[in-house]
């Protein structure tokens, strides 16, 4: 028998049938308070039933987003849901020549995840099928926001934190640099805390480091040196990101390798960062950067230019699998951000179907689309929205 003929044997049944004819009736948005963020969810409804997943979650912005998710609804409203690519198209070049900005991208992103999730159902196979297959299963990650349960910032509360975390399989983590005080005491007390758990774990923990761009050109450079000889795998944002140029000059110069790109939206952001070689590791965020269409587009960019690519999650679990599935089959993916210390509760809200850490590492959901089924319901029963909004803090 003919291996292409052989091949189509192999396939499902339902990839074989052309899919029934299916058109969107409405958007479902759901709200949620988890912890520090607004979660934003979007439920694609369609006239056969299916309904398609996205998360358009955007800090201190959900009234934003929500209204963008609104503005976009006519134009998607008795459409085909079929050919997500054709529908990013047209949705963002097409609807206004004003079609840049976070809240906007962020809207347009959770269309594009939806449509994909209601492509991989209609079909029968996971999205990550859909994108060419997955080079990558299981998918390292490394624990996000790995100090911020911690009492006391202590060099011990650090060396039983690391313990207790490799003990639980994690192989990689990241924290926040201590934002209070002078840099000078900043770096003194982050090398301090970088000593703990080296000294607990040894190399066995792959440490990553967030400057939420308060440091400038000197001062990075001086934090990276006195950091160098404890090997962690990445600076994050050590300057601001709208300034390529000088993100440039700091990974020419620095010992310790450079990432970023949370906050850069479209390849057409990245592609100067790339250009000026700004850092070794780009972070998009498929919930931002224009949703798994964009998001393999951006790390294809990066590959031309030898840059790997660890992208930025830390929101609810459509978001964490859906940057999944877009990374599955890239060459140059690294690591995936991970909030581990949502696991068990992103668990029991998608009744099993979210992917939980062993090893340092998750499998793609097995399921058709995303694979993750969310309990929307007890989502926001459990987490009331409260419209969190860090400009009333700021002003105060």
């Amino acid at each position: 028998m003919p291996l292409s003929r052989r091949c189509l044997l192999a396939l499902p049944a339902a990839a074989l049938a052309a899919p029934p004819p299916c058109r969107i009736t409405r958007f479902v948005i759901h709200k949620a308070t988890l912890r520090w963020r607004d979660l934003v969810f979007l439920e694609i409804h369609t006239d056969t039933g299916l309904t398609g997943l996205g998360e358009a979650t955007l800090e201190t912005r959900a009234d934003l987003v929500e209204a963008a998710l609104r503005w976009l609804e006519p134009s998607l409203t008795g459409q085909d849901p079929q050919g997500p690519e054709q529908h990013w198209n047209r949705n963002y070049y097409g609807l206004s020549r004003w079609r840049h900005g976070a809240a906007e991208l962020t809207a347009l992103s959770a269309v594009d995840i939806a449509l994909w999730d209601l492509e991989g159902k209609r079909l029968g196979v996971p999205v990550a099928r859909l994108l060419g297959g997955a080079m990558h299963d299981p998918l390292p990650l490394y624990f996000t926001h790995w100090s911020s349960t911690l009492k006391q910032r202590t060099p011990a509360a650090f060396r039983d934190w690391a313990a207790e975390t490799r003990r639980r399989g994690w192989r990689a983590v990241k924290w926040t640099v201590p934002l209070a005080g002078d840099d000078q005491s900043r770096i003194a007390q982050t090398v301090k805390e970088v000593e703990a758990v080296r000294a607990a774990v040894g190399s066995d923990l792959q440490i990553g480091l967030e400057l939420a761009e308060t440091f400038n050109y000197r001062t990075t450079l001086e934090l990276a040196r006195a950091l160098a000889p404890l090997k962690p795998m990445f600076l994050e944002e050590p300057t601001l990101r709208e300034n390529p140029a000088l993100l440039g000059q700091l990974a020419a110069q620095s010992p310790v390798p450079i990432a970023t790109g949370e906050g850069l939206l479209l390849r057409s952001e990245f592609r100067p960062l790339l250009e000026h070689k700004g850092a070794a590791i780009v972070q998009p965020d498929v919930m931002h950067a224009g949703g798994i269409t964009e998001l393999r587009k951006i790390a294809q960019l990066a590959e031309t230019f030898g840059v790997e690519i660890a992208p930025h999650q830390c929101s609810g679990p459509v978001g964490h699998v859906a940057s999944l599935h877009a990374m599955a089959g890239c060459r140059n993916f690294f690591l995936q951000e991970w909030e581990g210390d949502d696991d068990a509760v992103y668990d029991e809200l998608c009744q099993g179907t979210y992917p939980v850490q062993k090893d340092g590492a998750v499998r793609l959901p097995a399921g058709p689309g995303l694979g993750l089924t969310v309990n929307f319901a007890e989502l926001t029963r459990r987490f009331p929205y409260k419209g969190i909004n860090r400009r009333a803090t700021l002003t105060k």
